[in-house]
């Protein structure tokens, strides 16, 4: 089984990659294969609503060509996408965002003259996620709007593992979180 995480966190060695790098590995022990793409260290320019990827319901089709252009098939070909973000302003970070809007075009074909395919629907998506509030209060926005994303998409939405930091002069990484972590990964192996 192949995961593919799309890492939205601007710290290379922060609270979300910590999360992630557990997670991966815990998914490799069982046999699956995990990939983890860094979108801070991509360029991901935003969507324009053009409609120019419409045109051709067989790709992705976007005519901004950028770090999408490698993330695109490489989606495609997963069979689990993990997002994974802290949560800055009760939402993912901007990267994350611009990746989610440029998928939601590129791979549905809802938006030309006729309505076309999800290039990927049925595909299974999971969260993970990093924040300062109760996560009933900190994550809860952005998994409800990938929820709608997942339905809107045809997508299998499969879960969230959000763990809270309460403060930046205590660490964030323990023990609990790390079997959180280990658990979603089993999971979503098993499940798969």
């Amino acid at each position: 089984m192949n995961c593919l995480i799309l890492q939205g966190s601007p710290r290379p060695q922060g609270n979300t990659a910590s999360l992630t790098a557990v997670f991966a590995d815990e998914f490799v022990l069982r046999g699956g294969n995990c990939r983890e793409i860094r979108l801070f260290e991509k360029e991901i320019h935003p969507c324009t609503a053009c409609r120019s990827c419409q045109q051709d319901w067989s790709a992705f089709g976007c005519v901004c060509h950028d770090s999408m252009d490698e993330i695109a098939p490489l989606v495609l070909a997963c069979d689990l996408l993990v997002l994974a973000s802290p949560i800055h302003s009760w939402y993912c970070t901007a990267p994350m965002k611009a990746a989610l809007d440029r998928m939601v075009y590129g791979f549905n074909k809802y938006y030309g003259a006729r309505r076309g395919p999800s290039l990927w629907k049925g595909k299974r998506v999971a969260l993970i996620a990093t924040c300062g509030y109760p996560p009933d209060r900190g994550a809860d926005l952005w998994e409800q709007g990938v929820r709608r994303y997942c339905r809107h998409s045809g997508l299998r939405y499969e879960g969230l593992l959000v763990e809270r930091h309460l403060s930046y002069d205590r660490p964030f990484f323990d023990p609990e979180k790390e079997a959180h972590a280990r658990a979603f990964a089993a999971k979503l192996f098993s499940d798969g």
